[in-house]
């Protein structure tokens, strides 16, 4: 195979072995898992028929030709046998009680209605039976957050009832979560089933991952990237989770782990890192060095059980609590072995630099303020399988507090309120020893923002006219950039900061947006159009173009394996690349504060190291072949509740060590050069044009010379003022540089106040050439460039696949007259999700005709609902509309033809549930 052929068996390969190596086994007393060669199973719970391979929203819309379930895999397996007579009671059943996708955007039910159980069906299982399966899904995704509520994140009474009777009939029973996200456990100790597997949700390929560990042919290796609490109550962030304006991050830095091994160890049924093998491992340290800027060790694992495997090490981090307060471990490295065969060794090594376990003084009480610090006093390094079990290591001494990095105050919160804090013995050590549980007021802004984004801005370059300057010179480096953008008129500026979408025809259809040359003024400067499509769980195109679907955020986190998601990213990247899409929107990074956060699934952890880890592994491999990711969403997205409306409340220290860390990660490891802002606002500023975060730090601090877009129509503001749709002049000043989305940029469809604040001052033309810039240097470090110039090697040019959707069969098809007009009857059209319909035309004259209709959703303002329109199989339009809450019909035309030949075929396409149909008709127009 050539370099750009897309080997899809491989492809599926490398998935299949990433949703394997995620599972993490937390219970298997006497050994219930793995299923024997020979053995019956039992299945239990009706998601074995509907495998959730991904959460909803965006970040799951990937059109598949195939899912594989859990079941589907174990009844492919030879060596075992389904109960056929259970399989048989739950088909009848599921055939009268069809899954319920709910009406569209955001409104899927998080689990789907159980089966009853009688002790009677459960006992003749368990006899035909030698070990149970019980099956248990929950999906997640946009615009809606988790519940502490049955059915949610809570079991549902019915799967209570079913764990309750299968735990009592059978002496082997494995439960099987496929899941965006961890649950409420507490049903373990009640009910006590002998194994407990979460398989998260695996993508196209995740049945067979999870099989493959369930009957032993995969050892699993995943580790938890959460931790598991007893109850909901017991995670800090849940008293400030899902206001409907203000969330106050109140626990601070105390985030998960961070939080439970300082102040609640007693309330933890899963540590964080934890997970459980078919073998075991042991683990000793054979070196420990202490540098003047880094520490050295090294630790030799050995398999000492009977089967193959493979283990992670992770190191931790305990500082002493000093003025500032510390957790008492944080995540510092970590690592996977190979795959040890019985009684094989390897030796990891680890280098852990001293800076990285600073601590950010944000109001000045070590004498510091606005500095990472390594306060004086003992450094203890731990090295073990999970956080709770590592051992100590070494440690090392700082004699006097040392500065390791010099900032500048950003980010500071304007709303005063209190943070978590804790308080050590006196050397401040991780002995065992109570730490306590103190509050400070945070720290509050000094900084006037307003002045320093005035004696920041940049210069402008006077507009010089045409003088021929193309972006091809400036790529060759034949040209400055300067020069290049002087020849931009202020409304060429205000429309290169206006995305298209979505499924704009400029780019490959289906795909969330086109930006750069989206006008003829833009492109006659030699701009091309670059494509970014919806991710991060595989590409979304919304014409039905089929694509690969990933294990999700959280599962990726759980292998602990950056190489593993480096290979299968490099695999994303080509399927990017062969579909002319420049970026993927993702990899999603925000921190899993709270499980109840609906889109966590995307996510990876509660651990920003981590978090950053895979994020540039994703891109590193998707850089492999040019293509890229959208790094999002930038920053502290961690609730979707009126994700729009809400302002995050977080003091600059919690911002720098937790939510921001993993996004520096990714920029300087993974070299990400495209970033995407949020819907929200973060201490008063809406992020879509919030100066320090977008400016302060990304660009100033962290050399990022890349290009920032909005979320798709986020809102931006001015202090003090609510966001709005349309002050691009605040987002143009933050440097954000292109709002996503409008439907067309050349006439400013969507009304916004460029030029007007270009006239009014608020926004200058320096900024408006700065945005510029950075959008065209964002367009050739991606694909679209050489595309643009005809400079793709003969190889991949020849193997460049055309997305068209696979053909629809015509035949038995009858064929409807047209005459001058018709109405077609849509009544009965089935609009859910990936459904389609097909409908035969006969044409009594020729020409060209006009096909009109009416449609709407009742949903969110921010669901996106496509239908794509295809007239003998070419896709003609993408129609994607917004929800409104009063259900208003949208009416919409085009023109089809001309036509010459009798007869054509229509047919619509829908990319997502909730979208109604009215009057759809076909006028002839003439000639």
């Amino acid at each position: 195979m050539g370099k750009y052929t897309l080997d899809m068996k491989k492809y599926a390969a490398i998935g299949r072995a990433v949703s394997a190596e995620s599972s993490v086994l937390l219970k298997n007393d006497a050994q219930a898992l793995p299923v024997k060669s020979g053995e019956t199973v039992s299945v239990f719970g009706r998601i074995q028929f509907n495998y959730y391979k991904s959460g909803t929203g965006s970040g799951g819309m990937v059109n598949t030709k195939y899912v594989t379930g859990i079941l589907d895999a174990l009844k492919a397996c030879e060596d075992i046998a389904i109960d056929g007579e259970l399989l048989g009671i739950y088909e009848k059943w599921v055939a009268e009680q069809p899954f319920d996708q709910g009406k569209g955007w955001g409104q899927e039910p998080w689990s789907q209605q159980e089966m009853p159980l009688t002790d009677e069906i459960v006992e003749g299982a368990a006899k035909r039976s030698d070990i149970a399966m019980v099956i248990i899904g929950r999906t997640a995704g946009e615009d809606q957050d988790n519940k502490a509520e049955k059915g949610s994140y809570l079991l549902s009474d019915l799967e209570e009832e079913m764990l309750q009777k299968v735990c009592r009939h059978f002496k082997r029973t494995a439960v099987v979560l496929n899941v965006g996200n961890i649950l409420d456990m507490k049903w373990v100790g009640k009910y006590d089933p002998q194994a407990v597997l979460y398989v998260w949700q695996g993508g196209m390929e995740g049945g067979n991952g999870a099989v493959d560990v369930l009957t032993g042919r995969v050892n699993p290796s995943g580790k938890l990237p959460d931790t598991i609490a007893g109850d909901i109550s017991d995670y800090p962030s849940t008293g400030n989770f899902g206001d409907a304006d203000e969330v106050f991050y109140a626990e601070d830095i105390y985030v998960g782990y961070r939080y439970f091994e300082t102040f609640a160890k007693d309330r933890v049924l899963y540590p964080f890192g934890f997970g459980l093998s078919y073998t075991e491992f042991a683990a000793g340290i054979t070196n420990f060095e202490v540098g003047e800027e880094k520490v050295s060790l090294s630790v030799e694992v050995t398999n000492r059980g009977g089967t193959a495997g493979k283990e992670v090490i992770q190191i931790f981090v305990s500082a002493p609590q000093g003025k500032l307060g510390k957790p008492a471990r944080s995540l510092a490295a970590f690592e996977k072995t190979k795959l040890l065969q019985p009684g094989e060794r390897e030796l990891l090594s680890f280098t852990l630099l001293k800076k990285d376990m600073a601590s950010y003084d944000d109001g000045g009480c070590t004498g510091y303020k606005s500095c990472y610090v390594l306060e004086a006093g003992k450094y203890v390094i731990y090295a073990g399988s999970d956080v709770r079990s590592a051992g100590p290591a070494g440690s090392f001494e700082i004699g006097e507090t040392v500065v390791t990095e010099r900032l500048l105050e950003a980010l500071a919160p304007v709303k005063p309120f209190k943070r978590l804090k804790a308080v050590g013995t006196a050397d401040g050590i991780d002995t065992g020893s109570e730490i306590a549980r103190a509050e400070e007021a945070v720290p509050l802004r000094t900084i006037n923002l307003n002045e320093r984004i005035k004696i920041n801005r940049p210069d402008g370059v006077p507009y010089k006219g045409d003088r021929g300057i193309r972006l091809e010179s400036v790529y060759d480096r034949k040209a400055a950039m300067e020069d290049f953008l002087s020849q931009f008129s202020d409304e060429d500026l205000a429309c290169m900061v206006r995305g298209e979408g979505m499924c704009s025809p400029k780019v490959t259809p289906g795909t969330a947006a086109a930006f750069g040359g989206v006008t003829e003024s833009l492109q006659k400067f030699g701009i091309p159009v670059g494509c970014c499509a919806d991710g991060p769980s595989g590409i979304r195109m919304d014409c039905g173009t089929h694509a690969f679907s990933l294990p999700n955020g959280t599962a990726a986190a759980a292998t602990f394996n950056t190489g593993l998601i480096e290979e299968l990213f490099e695999m994303l990247g080509l399927e990017l690349r062969k579909n002319q899409i420049d970026t993927l929107l993702g990899p999603g990074m925000n921190i899993h504060r709270n499980p109840l956060n609906g889109r966590n699934f995307e996510y990876f952890s509660e651990d920003p190291l981590l978090t950053g880890k895979m994020a540039a592994a994703q891109l590193r491999g998707m850089h492999r072949h040019g293509a890229t990711g959208t790094i999002k969403h930038f920053a502290a997205n961690n609730q979707e509740f009126r994700r729009s409306f809400i302002d995050s409340v977080i003091s600059e220290r919690a911002l720098r060590e937790i939510y921001l860390k993993g996004f520096k990660i990714a920029v300087d490891e993974g070299q990400a050069f495209l970033v995407m802002s949020t819907y929200g606002s973060l201490n008063g500023l809406w992020t879509a044009g919030n100066y320090d975060l977008l400016t302060t730090v990304l660009r100033q601090e962290w050399g990022f010379d890349g290009l920032v877009m909005t979320d798709w129509w986020a809102k931006i503001n001015d202090e003090g003022e609510d966001g709005r749709l349309d002050n691009t002049a605040a987002m143009i000043r933050g440097q954000n540089d292109v709002y996503m989305v409008v439907s067309d940029s050349l006439t400013n469809s969507g009304r916004d106040n460029t030029l007007e604040g270009l006239e009014r001052g608020t926004v200058t033309r320096g900024e408006l050439q700065r945005a510029a810039g950075n959008i065209c240097r964002a367009l050739m470090k991606l694909p679209v460039m050489d595309r643009y110039l005809g400079r793709l090697s003969e190889e991949e040019t020849a193997d460049i696949w055309q997305t068209e959707p696979e053909e629809k069969s015509t035949s038995g098809l009858s064929c409807i007259p047209v005459g001058d007009q018709l109405i077609i009857d849509v009544s009965n059209i089935n609009t859910d999700r990936g459904s389609d319909a097909m409908f035969g035309l006969e044409l009594s004259e020729h020409g060209i005709y006009t096909l009109s209709f009416k449609i709407r959703a009742i949903s969110s303002e921010l669901a996106q609902l496509p239908m794509s329109i295809f007239i003998n199989q070419h896709l003609i339009r993408i129609v994607t509309i917004n929800g409104s809450a009063s259900g208003e019909w949208i009416d919409s035309s085009l023109e089809i033809g001309p036509y010459r030949s009798k007869y054509a075929y229509l047919r619509l396409f829908f990319g997502q549930s909730g979208m109604e149909l009215g009057e759809f008709k076909i006028t002839r127009k003439g000639e």
